[in-house]
């Protein structure tokens, strides 16, 4: 074998039967499950365990986050919801009409990723009405983090059986 045969096995653009898919998979879900609207959970937890200084410090990146996702919503939230829209409905007429084996797994990552996204808008606006601190911050902070975790499991779940579809139809076809 030599060695553009061995670095075009490395980046094998189908992805469903290529392990950097699925490491890249797996690391997008632990870091969107990791960073709750930009907060590291370490924080939220050392706020809970400690209380004082850590949970000032939570309130205050709290509030930093929360801004900073509320005015990128206000100035430029259409025309990226624009772009996320005309990108994500490319992306799946190459990948499921054409039947671009890349763009399809581009397309199971993105689509639950803006379900997150949406996700993390909606817990902004609700942490800025509120006014949430405390105990209150903490707990809206967990349950945003545990529903991106189901939807981080759904999604790597129809991505694995999507997956095993595809590469049971590749290895059966003649050829």
């Amino acid at each position: 074998m030599d060695l553009t045969q061995l670095i075009f096995d490395l980046i094998d653009l189908r992805s469903f039967s290529n392990l950097w898919y699925w490491i890249a998979l797996a690391v997008t879900w632990s870091s969107a499950s990791h960073w709750v609207i930009g907060i590291p959970y370490d924080m939220v937890l050392r706020a809970r365990r400690h209380g004082g200084e850590a949970d000032r410090d939570l309130a205050d990146i709290t509030r930093v986050n929360v801004s900073r996702i509320l005015m990128i919503a206000d100035q430029a939230g259409l025309i990226l919801m624009a772009l996320l829209t005309f990108s994500v409905t490319s992306l799946l007429l190459l990948g499921f009409y054409y039947g671009s084996e890349f763009c399809q797994a581009l397309v199971l990552i993105l689509i639950p990723l803006s379900f997150v996204g949406f996700l993390s808008l909606s817990t902004a606006r609700k942490i800025r009405a509120a006014g949430d601190t405390g105990e209150a911050l903490r707990r809206r902070l967990a349950l945003h983090r545990v529903t991106v975790q189901v939807i981080g499991m759904l999604s790597i779940f129809v991505t694995a059986f999507w997956g095993m579809l595809q590469n049971f139809n590749v290895s059966i076809l003649p050829g």
